[in-house]
């Protein structure tokens, strides 16, 4: 992949945050092209925090930190899925496994014990 087309999302682009051993959608978040580059250079998620402004990587203050195994872009380059081993216990700030536990319907059974 050349290049990320960050143009459609005003320089940031919606990167989608899944376990590499489970497939299990963890979050979702926006990364700026900074946030990519430092992203692919240490090993460990980097986002662009939208409310503080700021560049901040994922777990440092939780500790539960995303370290990468695959990056991907979609068909249009205008976002990226990203699979990762979790290093902690959650990947989201309330202390869930996933950011994705609020369910607005559901037909399928629900897994993981839940």
């Amino acid at each position: 992949m050349k290049k990320v087309n960050y143009k459609k999302n005003k320089s940031l682009i919606p990167v989608i945050i899944q376990d590499y051993q489970t497939n299990d959608v963890l979050m979702l978040a926006y990364m700026d092209s900074e946030a990519l580059e430092k992203t692919k250079q240490t090993g460990y998620v980097h986002f662009w925090s939208r409310s503080r402004k700021k560049l901040w990587i994922k777990g440092e203050k939780s500790g539960n930190k995303l370290k990468v195994k695959d990056i991907f872009a979609d068909c249009d380059k205008d976002a990226i899925l990203i699979k990762v081993e979790l290093q902690g216990n959650c990947a989201c700030h309330t202390g869930n496994y996933s950011c994705f536990f609020n369910v607005i319907a559901s037909k399928a059974k629900q897994s993981r014990g839940e």
